[in-house]
């Protein structure tokens, strides 16, 4: 896991910045119903999202919560006064207080399955009855494109993905949500080069591959041995299921 205090600066250029949150938000509100009044943005970030969700709609007070001191001051810094410091599995909110309530790559951190369960139970609580809930799915296969990268680490050890669509599903449907609809969005600025997934590697940014692990330094090491490695990879395009909650 990224300790995101310290990555919470350098964040956003490393994740695709203002395209990618462009694409992400125009997403995410295509799943929020146009009378929304109040959505909450778990797990916000830097805010570079959640300010987009609130520009786009002046009518539409938006409220962001992160864990992280580091993200969240970032994203207080764009939206003063509306972000909160908050576990996303015990969010300091009452019940059915929110028209929508989104977590945009959050769930795939979680490790632990009773957490993202959960997380999804909170951001049901919380929604009024005729809520939308919206958050990705299925985030690491999306990095999955077809390219000469995904084939050098086709055979490395994985993790179960916590954000599996079915699981996520699943969970919304223990808590009486029922489905309102998909979307897809490109992770623009966010194509894999060899050289800087061999750098991602050696830093341990794949869960089971720790630096100094021979394994991961194999894996790189066939990176680097692939042409362009400074040449990005198609773009990943990332998921996104909304849940209603009847009323």
């Amino acid at each position: 896991m990224l300790d995101y205090d310290k990555e919470a600066d350098a964040y956003d250029i490393t994740r695709g910045g203002e395209p990618r949150a462009a694409a992400a938000a125009d997403a995410v509100l295509g799943l929020v119903p146009e009378g929304a009044r109040r959505l909450l943005d778990v797990a916000c970030g830097t805010g570079i999202v959640t300010r987009r969700l609130a520009g786009a709609r002046p009518a539409l007070r938006v409220v962001g919560a992160d864990l992280t001191y580091g993200m969240a001051r970032m994203a207080a810094a764009r939206l003063p006064g509306t972000v909160v410091l908050a576990d996303s599995r015990r969010l300091p909110f009452p019940d059915g207080v929110f028209d929508a309530v989104t977590s945009v790559w959050l769930l795939h951190l979680v490790d632990d399955a009773e957490d993202v369960r959960s997380i999804v139970a909170e951001c049901a609580r919380v929604l009024r009855p005729g809520g939308v809930y919206v958050t990705t799915v299925d985030k690491a296969a999306a990095h999955d494109v077809g390219s000469d990268i995904d084939a050098v680490l086709a055979p490395r050890p994985r993790r179960p993905a916590p954000d599996a669509e079915p699981r996520v599903e699943a969970y919304a449907a223990a808590q009486g949500l029922v489905d309102a609809g998909r979307a897809r969005f490109p992770g623009r600025g966010q194509g894999r080069s060899p050289r800087r997934t061999a750098a991602d590697l050696r830093r341990g940014w794949f869960t089971l591959l720790p630096p100094g692990d021979p394994r991961t330094d194999a894996f790189a090491a066939r990176l680097e041995a692939l042409p362009d490695q400074d040449r990005p990879r198609a773009d990943p395009v990332f998921a996104l299921r909304a849940f209603r909650k009847p009323g």
